[in-house]
């Protein structure tokens, strides 16, 4: 095979079926024994789901997500301090903004690439640039292989990243995340809405996925954090509904993480080796961006591929996609950390300031947002 993806997360399944829709040969080497997605729920904005259209999925996804048409946001006694309609945006792209269970999004995209072309249970030990070119991956089971280009699509502590475009530290945005799913009925007047609350030192989110499950998140200070791993101790103030439905949800079905992104660098390629997703910028969830800005990197790579050869494609993306990616990290970072505030006069300040924010201005930024790079 011409190309080694290493991940099959949502970068490396993406990329694999824009290679497939090229006719370019490739394998995906995962490490886990299983495709077994944490996280719960996903948000597919606009700009993803523009993607998914081009590689000929989109109506799949459809059938299995719930559309977004608004964001609001709330403080933590959801009490609106903004919200904004998607509507516009749905009409203008013939598309929908869509929540959808990550188990079913990894569904669709094996389904698309082929159970075939993943090999399950390949953790990368080391690789080799060999002196007449390409590569030889070896793996911890002592297997190795051999290919022409090597894409790392292997997440935020990216192996293809370290082994071959040196050490890049993580940083720390000091909060801890769950996440979870359930089924539950959210009272008259959620569906269809993605709800983001703010209140002081932490926030919280949902949204309805299909068939009645509700994804939801939950992220405070680490100085909050008391090595506490049950959320049930930081809900005070939230509506007592919420509480019941964080609640509820089974233990087995609640992912708990410490939050990092990556400090924004330019080397994703070099000879034959590129780096996509969150191995070339990793980014906060602050702004619902991480893995559309690794589905967008896909959609360059393979306007690309109409044009160059697989060589040329991958060493000219970099500078297509990094503005825009180094832009989200930076403004997802800094969203971040203001939404943790905890300075009551500060959280004031914060909060008044959506309630007074123009609406062509926060349209103006989602615009942006949804905007796919041109080549």
């Amino acid at each position: 095979m011409q190309v080694a993806i290493v991940g099959a997360g949502i970068g490396g399944l993406t990329l694999a079926i824009a290679l497939k829709k090229a006719g370019i040969s490739f394998v995906v080497y995962e490490a886990a024994a299983e495709i077994k997605p944490v996280g719960a729920g996903i948000a597919l904005a606009n700009n993803a789901m523009q993607v998914y259209r081009h590689l000929g999925v989109a109506e799949q996804l459809n059938h299995k997500g719930t559309r977004i048409s608004t964001v609001r946001l709330t403080d933590m006694d959801l009490r609106v301090l903004d919200q904004t309609s998607l509507l516009s945006f749905e009409e203008y792209y013939q598309l929908a903004n869509i929540a959808i269970h990550r188990s079913d999004l990894h569904r669709v995209l094996l389904d698309a690439v082929g159970e075939e072309c993943v090999e399950l249970n390949k953790r990368l030990q080391y690789i080799t640039h060999r002196p007449k070119g390409g590569y030889t991956l070896k793996f911890t089971d002592q297997t190795t292989m051999q290919h022409e280009f090597v894409i790392g699509a292997d997440g935020l502590r990216s192996q293809v990243r370290q082994l071959l475009f040196g050490e890049y530290p993580l940083r720390d945005a000091h909060q801890m995340c769950w996440r979870g799913v359930l089924p539950f009925e959210l009272p008259e007047g959620y569906a269809h809405v993605a709800i983001e609350s703010w209140g002081k030192g932490k926030r919280m989110g949902f949204v309805e996925l299909d068939n009645q499950q509700v994804y939801w998140y939950f992220l405070v200070d680490e100085t909050l954090y008391q090595r506490a791993t049950d959320v049930e101790l930081y809900l005070a103030g939230c509506p007592l509904w919420v509480q019941r439905m964080i609640q509820q949800t089974p233990k087995e079905n609640i992912h708990l993480d410490k939050i990092y992104d990556l400090q924004p660098f330019s080397g994703w390629y070099k000879e034959k080796a590129c780096l996509i997703g969150d191995a070339a910028h990793a980014t906060t969830p602050n702004l619902g961006q991480g893995a559309c800005q690794a589905i967008e990197d896909v959609y360059v790579i393979s306007r690309l591929l109409e044009h160059y050869s697989l060589e040329e494609a991958l060493s000219r993306f970099p500078a297509i996609r990094q503005a825009k990616a180094h832009r989200i990290v930076r403004e997802s970072w800094a969203l971040g950390k203001m939404a943790q505030w905890r300075n009551p006069f500060l959280v004031g300040v914060r909060n008044l300031s959506f309630l007074l924010l123009p609406a062509w201005m926060k349209k103006k930024q989602m615009k942006k947002m949804f905007t796919l790079d041109s080549l």
